[in-house]
């Protein structure tokens, strides 16, 4: 057990956000149970402001219609993942 599942209560989240073929865990927990536009909302707000970790910031940045996919825990990862990416592979427009 790492001393990440410590901080984590039982109903939070690790949010990851996939966006121009980069990924970025975000510093904060969310709430599991929160709503995919509020999901939406903080992904897009980290990466305006560039809070997101490893993805400069793009105050243009629209997240909308990406994918919302949610994660319990497991013995392997023993805490809950939220992540947000786009419908297409890898966070890159393919046309």
């Amino acid at each position: 057990m790492n001393d990440e599942t410590n901080v984590l209560g039982p109903n939070d989240a690790r949010l990851g956000v996939t966006y121009d073929g980069k990924y970025a865990d975000l510093r904060d927990p969310v709430p599991f149970d929160a709503t995919d536009a509020q999901v939406v909302g903080w992904a897009t707000e980290s990466i305006q402001s560039g809070t997101a970790p490893g993805i400069p910031a793009i105050p243009t940045a629209d997240l909308s219609g990406f994918v919302v996919e949610r994660f319990t825990a497991t013995p392997e990862r023993p805490l809950n993942l939220i992540q947000v990416r786009p419908k297409v592979p890898f966070g890159v427009s393919l046309l």
